[in-house]
């Protein structure tokens, strides 16, 4: 008999998904349920499951978080979420289980087989990540994915107005007065965004072209749609010009 946990901040989700799985009672049980993460967190460090149903998308823990807290794990985890049916089959090519809400019971089904005939399926944040950065980038291009304070955010590239180096960091300025401060170097965010939207137009600045109402030649700088200035290299002047 397979022991299931369920994390989820919707108690109507986690009544869902148990009433479902009391349809499978001979092969598999639920032997606790949580809406906070933190008190999940406790229960798995002192008792034993063999998988876990978790919520990829709560307020106070995202599901990344989650399991980066949880650490290496024998549990085979199966991500419950919204997610729409593309990125559902994305990620069961990479054998990963993932349930979509409201859960089909034909999907339950399949998914306890599964954790049937292998259930060390062991799932770490990192490889979860992996995967629905390998989904963003293969059925939305105009959206980038941004790993921040331990949530998966993705952003539509047209928000993006430009980004600003800071060492080790870079700020992202959005539309509507919003900014983001992440982890990356400059270079690794030029890397995700697409070339034909954005361009290095300085060491320390990256723009989207489509943001930019003016440039100033004799001065060196471009203004932006939410009025920034931003310097034009010197050495990227000609590649700029080309580029608009």
């Amino acid at each position: 008999m397979l022991k299931a946990v369920i994390v989820d901040d919707e108690p109507k989700a986690i009544q869902g998904l148990a009433w479902e799985l009391g349809g499978f009672k001979k092969e598999i049980e639920v032997s606790a349920t949580f809406t906070s993460p933190e008190e999940a967190l406790a229960y798995l460090k002192t008792n034993s499951a063999d998988c876990l149903f978790l919520d990829v998308q709560m307020p106070t823990m995202g599901g990344f978080q989650f399991l980066e807290k949880l650490g290496e794990t024998d549990l085979a985890v199966v991500i419950t979420t919204a997610y729409d049916e593309y990125a559902i089959k994305a990620l069961k090519h990479e054998a990963i289980d993932y349930l979509l809400k409201p859960i089909d019971s034909d999907d339950l089904e399949e998914t306890i087989s599964k954790i049937k005939k292998n259930n060390n399926r062991s799932l770490n944040a990192s490889k979860l990540e992996s995967l629905l950065l390998k989904f963003n980038s293969q059925f939305d291009k105009k959206r980038i994915s941004i790993n921040t304070d331990g949530k998966l955010i993705f952003l539509d590239i047209d928000d993006i107005i430009y980004v600003e180096s800071d060492g080790n960091y870079s700020t992202l300025f959005l539309n509507e007065n919003k900014k983001i401060v992440i982890t990356k170097k400059l270079k690794e965010v030029d890397a995700l965004l697409p070339d034909h939207h954005f361009f290095r137009i300085h060491n320390s600045y990256i723009v989207n072209m489509g943001k930019i109402k003016a440039f100033i030649k004799n001065e060196g700088y471009v203004i932006t749609d939410s009025n920034h200035k931003i310097p034009v290299a010197r050495q990227r002047k000609s590649d700029f010009l080309e580029k608009l």
